[in-house]
């Protein structure tokens, strides 16, 4: 087999545009274009957003979202279709793709945990490319809040700003919440923020930010990474920008709610008041209590699509935080020899089948991601992207873009192939798993071409579920239990329990 860099593309299509570059020493298996002028290794701007569902413009919002900046950034990457998270929660699946490992490698299944505690010599994504030349500086949330990894950062990490989202460092004995915002509940006027700033205080809440948001910890988390693109222009570096945002409670300044219209909201068609088990869907599918928003409480109608409205908002206005910091790279000129990548951590339900989080679900809501890659030079450029893919496919994709050191160790498959070719030929199935008490799994999902397939308990014992996204795109009707289609559960079920428990 070839190595990375003599694979399917050639520099010249990567780096042309830069050829004529002052000689910087390169990277082992660093792509050439002409050995007579070396030029800048490409870097990386790694952009990603919390609580994320795929409801962007360019994926087809079923809510009608405005993301112009994300828009842009798609048609000028490929849009991964169906892209698809390791673990609906924030530790365990950025766990999983900082480290290229899956979750049963990690023994990531909670908030809590910390991948260094049982593994301190991996080697995580950016520190990779810090070993290998790259300045690595964060702005914002990347790992899991208190669990940024030293290690992985060239710096001391900044933090970007508070965050009110109880996830972020700077929540502790500070307090979570700028002064600057105001809240009210779905159906009522605006309300002074309760003296309680924990999650279950937001459970129904929305945000409402004056100006721009100025106070805000992901503004700030912009204006960071503009610093940092500025600071570290002249030099290979992989700079990494993660907003909290939509993540609970939703937030935006008022412009951003202004661009939607509350009344046109159509609730999903499986919407429900309270977490609700479909009849023929095995009782482990839906979690009796959500964990994000309407924690403990029904939501009404009413209530819903001022939620959704306000989700919509903050993705909005996320999207505007994004376009800053992408208008900034193009100011400085380093769009030509920088690979963007934007993902984020799961999905979200949004009252389908009752439910208002990402925790637990192992449905195609929950567990389906964004993910844009512009790639310069790539053929592909501009184009969706329908094949399976995952989340932890990220690490070797830009491992090998970058020309660096293999990582044999890791698990995933470079993205390479399909950032030149879309449409290929490409038959690997994603999966996702779940935990509720962060030490033993209890369920595992796949998805493939054809087929969404979930299990809960070891070998299935809590029931299962199997989809035709197809034919069923809301995933309304369990095909598990009919007798016509025990052949794909069985063939299915085995891979799940392989993924569960390899050899």
């Amino acid at each position: 087999m070839k190595p990375p860099h003599e694979q399917l593309w050639s520099r010249r299509e990567f780096l042309g545009t830069v050829a004529g570059a002052a000689a910087i020493t390169t990277l082992p298996g660093a792509l050439h274009a002409d050995i007579s002028k070396p030029t800048r290794r490409p870097n990386v701007l790694f952009i990603m957003s919390d609580d994320m569902r795929v409801e962007l413009g360019c994926y087809g919002s079923h809510f009608g979202a405005q993301t112009p900046h994300l828009d842009a950034l798609a048609q000028a990457g490929v849009r991964f279709e169906r892209n698809y998270c390791q673990f609906a929660l924030c530790n365990p699946s950025r766990a999983s793709m900082l480290t290229g490992r899956r979750p049963t490698r990690t023994s990531v299944l909670g908030n809590r945990t910390d991948f260094r505690t049982a593994h301190p010599d991996w080697t995580t994504l950016p520190q990779l490319f810090q070993e290998n030349g790259y300045v690595c500086v964060r702005a914002g949330k990347i790992y899991h809040g208190g669990l940024d990894d030293a290690k992985s950062w060239s710096v001391t990490a900044d933090s970007g700003g508070p965050t009110d989202d109880g996830s972020g460092p700077a929540v502790g004995k500070t307090k979570a919440v700028p002064r600057e915002t105001i809240a009210r509940k779905p159906g009522e006027g605006l309300a002074p923020l309760p003296a309680d700033t924990s999650r279950a205080a937001y459970s129904d809440r929305i945000v409402v930010l004056e100006g721009d948001g100025e106070a805000h910890g992901d503004y700030h988390t912009a204006d960071r990474t503009i610093e940092h693109l500025r600071k570290y222009k002249d030099q290979p570096f992989f700079i990494a920008c993660g907003f909290v945002k939509p993540h609970s409670p939703p937030t935006a300044p008022q412009r951003f709610f202004d661009l939607y219209d509350v009344d046109k909201i159509k609730l999903p068609p499986d919407f429900a008041a309270w977490p609700t088990v479909p009849p023929g869907f095995p009782s482990a599918a839906i979690r009796k209590r959500n964990a994000d928003l309407f924690i403990g409480r029904g939501a009404s109608e009413a209530e819903a699509k001022e939620v959704i409205r306000a989700y919509l908002a903050s993705i909005s206005w996320t999207d505007w935080n994004l376009g800053r910091v992408v208008a900034e790279l193009d100011r400085l000129g380093l769009r030509e020899n920088t690979i963007i990548v934007f993902v984020a951590d799961h999905g979200y339900h949004l009252g389908e089948k009752g439910k208002w989080s990402k925790a637990g679900s192992l449905f195609e809501m929950g567990t389906r991601v964004p993910l844009i890659m512009a790639a310069p030079g790539m053929k592909g450029n501009g184009a969706s992207c329908p094949r399976i893919v995952e989340s932890l496919d990220i690490y070797p994709t830009l491992m090998e873009l970058c020309g660096l050191p293999q990582q044999n160790e890791i698990e995933g498959t470079s993205l390479a192939p399909l950032l030149k070719q879309p449409a290929a030929k490409w038959d690997k199935p994603g999966f996702t798993v779940w935990s509720e008490d962060g030490k033993t799994l209890h369920g595992v999902a796949v998805r493939t071409e054809k087929w969404r397939y979930a299990e809960f308990g070891p070998d299935g014992i809590n029931g299962a579920m199997l989809f035709d996204p197809r034919a069923d795109p809301l995933e309304m009707h369990n095909l598990a239990n009919d007798p016509k289609h025990a052949a794909v559960c069985a063939e299915l079920s085995a891979l799940t329990r392989h993924y569960a428990h390899p050899a």
